[in-house]
């Protein structure tokens, strides 16, 4: 007899194949580094579709969205904010059908999300291919780990960050679509001694930047690397950026 992860891989991609490609999509574009990416240790709960939940899978085609939702990086690739976040979003309108385009990368720097860059260029293509099936609602973004080594990285951390969402923003002709950033874990601070200045940084993005939202990361743990979330943390981390994004978009009840 098949293990039990294997057979509701197996009854999530039957789901998939027995639908039609969903329409009228609520899209969500999720990028930064790895932990947006997710790398909470995956459990059964977390391969079992949620009703009206979808991922733009790694060959651009729609499925039930299960974690891991992102395959930069396969072997340790793991549960993210994704789900957790869109469930908020069901809940309040199960009539709503959702998107989710995972488009991040583990151990990515900012510089690396430059306009014209390869991060850059497959994250816009991936959102324009799912944007023929509905229409982009917001941007998720959890990055700065690896811009927490220097003092220059993060004095300019947030004209680098304005210069990536407009260019965005431009680029998917959504001109006023949200966006989330996230705290860095409390946590990394053990390792990084700098990621204070860098929480600071994103904290003030929504200030100088329209529409954006920032989500604390207070109280939330890691898996013991000191680095990534584990994962009842991270559930909860989507839950807040769901409630960030509300606050940005009220009309969606």
């Amino acid at each position: 007899m098949k293990p039990l992860p294997v057979i509701l891989a197996l009854v999530a991609a039957s789901f998939c194949q027995a639908q039609e490609a969903p329409k009228n999509l609520q899209l969500f574009l999720l990028i930064g580094q790895s932990n947006m990416a997710g790398r909470g240790p995956v459990g059964a709960a977390d391969k079992q579709p949620i009703a009206g939940v979808f991922m733009l899978t790694k060959g651009m085609n729609w499925a039930p969205a299960v974690d891991p939702l992102h395959f930069d990086k396969p072997d340790i690739a793991g549960v993210g904010i994704g789900r957790s976040f869109a469930r908020v979003l069901v809940r309040l309108d199960p009539k709503a059908s959702i998107g989710l385009i995972p488009a991040a990368f583990g151990g990515t720097s900012l510089d690396q999300w430059k306009p014209g860059g390869e991060l850059y260029t497959n994250a816009v293509t991936r959102a324009r291919a799912a944007m023929k099936s509905g229409r982009l609602r917001g941007i998720l973004w959890h990055q700065g780990e690896a811009d927490s080594r220097g003092e220059e990285t993060i004095a300019t951390y947030r004209e680098r960050w304005m210069t990536l969402m407009e260019a965005l923003r431009t680029e998917l002709n959504a001109p006023d679509v949200p966006i989330v950033v996230g705290q860095l874990g409390e946590f990394f601070t053990t390792r990084a001694p700098l990621a204070p200045k860098v929480n600071k940084q994103l904290a003030l993005l929504p200030l100088h930047f329209s529409r954006t939202a920032f989500v604390s990361s207070a109280g939330l743990k890691d898996k013991g690397d000191s680095t990534h979330f584990d994962t009842p943390s991270v559930r909860e981390f989507g839950r807040r950026y769901a409630h960030a994004f509300l606050m940005l978009d009220p009309g969606w009840e």
